[in-house]
């Protein structure tokens, strides 16, 4: 008799939240702070599946990118402080922000990746010699 274990996955965004492992909940995800471990230390499951990309960094960028100059902007518009102002305070929010909501935007791609089943895409015509067009 084989021994099936169920685990009760988090969802992403908590999994996202809490950088842990997106099948059990419990174990670390990362191995560093952006490098990802090998697999999971509680459940075994391995992260080879997980290839973000640049996709973090994008989401990243754009989201805290977008609240910070919209900040700058209002902040210039209403107050119209010295320049030196804004380079004390603009480009260490947009550092610190990007730097604190990386790694969980990161958690969050690879543990969508393993809920839905992401793969990269195959075509299954290709190499096959039956195909004929006519038949679509």
């Amino acid at each position: 008799m084989s021994q099936d274990v169920f685990y009760d996955s988090p969802t992403p965004v908590a999994a996202g939240l809490k950088c842990c492992c997106p099948r059990c909940g419990e174990g670390k995800l990362y191995d560093g702070f952006l490098k990802l471990a090998r697999s999971c230390d509680r459940c075994g499951l391995d992260y080879g599946f997980a290839d973000p990309a640049d996709g973090p960094a994008f989401f990243v960028m754009s989201g805290v990118g977008i609240v910070i100059v919209s900040i700058f902007a209002w902040v210039e518009v209403a107050f119209h402080p010295p320049i030196w102002v804004h380079f004390a305070t603009v480009f260490p929010a947009l550092i610190i922000g990007c730097l604190a909501t990386l790694r969980p935007v990161k958690a969050w791609l690879v543990a969508s990746q393993y809920i839905n089943k992401a793969e990269e895409g195959r075509f299954e015509s290709l190499g096959r010699h039956d195909y004929d067009p006519r038949r679509l």
